[in-house]
């Protein structure tokens, strides 16, 4: 069922003036949620029909299409796209987005989980209540102007290709990459971060869980991870290294100048050579604690 906007309702969510005499001299009053959102995107008003979409919620509403094409679009229910997805502006969807092909977008927002069959380009902004899920890349270049700097925000992050952010990524659980990642801010996720390609972290690379690379993970900042790191290739750092647990690479293990490499952070001393064992092609210079054990060898 649609849900009913009055005057009275309205005024309950505490609007601005102008959004609000906006809406009664449109006579928006006493029509569906979604036919109000529609008239206010078609007048340009894309901030009021997100501040609806914000304070009056999601609808269990789906909409089936084709493909979508708009400036900008706003959506409260699910919104299913068998083809694919352009808007360079603001694309709002209060539930799922599931889309067949590609998605190409200004900024995306998305109550729950977004899907795509191809890859996902965001201007400026990609964030999903749930999870975001591409076959091929998930980039978001930010405004080049840098006054629109660049974001990723999800529960969830798989790409099929790479992830390269020209801004922050703030994942709360894990993410997996099946190529390289490339950010150029920070890099936060709340479980495992996994990339069969090299990951390259201009900022603060910090995980809760383990980081995993098939090839090098370079940092600008400080590298810090609750479980372990493990590499086929380098582990560089411009800043330290702080791993709760093992610490392992093919390659080398350096931290910057002045700073140290940390394993053990959340062991007993007494439990190092089993469970906070550094390996490298060479001992780090500046191995601060756990046990080094000699060169890696893995399998």
């Amino acid at each position: 069922m649609d849900m009913e906007l009055t005057q009275n309702f309205l005024r309950g969510k505490n609007p601005c003036a102008m959004g609000y005499r906006w809406f009664v001299r449109n006579n928006l009053s006493g029509g569906d949620y979604q036919a109000a959102m529609d008239t206010q995107v078609a007048a340009g008003r894309v901030d009021d029909a997100r501040w609806l979409l914000e304070n009056f919620g999601a609808t269990h509403s789906v909409l089936e299409v084709d493909h979508l094409e708009a400036d900008n679009f706003v959506y409260a229910g699910t919104l299913i796209v068998r083809g694919d997805v352009r808007v360079p502006g603001q694309l709002l969807v209060g539930r799922g987005l599931q889309v067949g092909g590609g998605i190409r977008a200004g900024k995306l927002e998305v109550g729950e989980d977004i899907q795509s069959g191809g890859a996902i380009f965001c201007n400026e902004l990609l964030q999903a209540g749930g999870s975001i899920k591409a076959a091929w890349s998930v980039e978001v270049q930010g405004d080049m102007s840098g006054n629109a700097p660049a974001h990723i925000r999800a529960a969830e992050l798989r790409a099929g290709w790479e992830l390269v952010c020209s801004g922050n990524v703030d994942i709360k659980g894990g993410a997996q990459i099946d190529r390289e990642i490339d950010v150029q801010g920070t890099l936060r996720c709340g479980k495992g971060l996994r990339a069969t390609g090299a990951i390259t972290v201009q900022g603060l690379l910090e995980v809760g869980h383990g980081i995993a690379s098939n090839d090098h993970i370079e940092c600008g900042n400080h590298i810090q991870a609750g479980w372990g790191i493990k590499s086929l290739g380098d582990i560089r750092a411009a800043c330290s290294i702080r791993t709760g647990e093992t610490l392992q690479a093919d390659g080398v293990i350096a931290a910057g100048p002045g700073y140290g490499v940390f394993a053990g952070m959340n062991v007993q001393m007494d439990a190092w050579p089993d469970c906070a064992w550094v390996r490298a092609l060479k001992k780090p210079e500046s191995l601060i604690s756990g046990f080094w054990e000699g060169q890696s060898a893995f399998a």
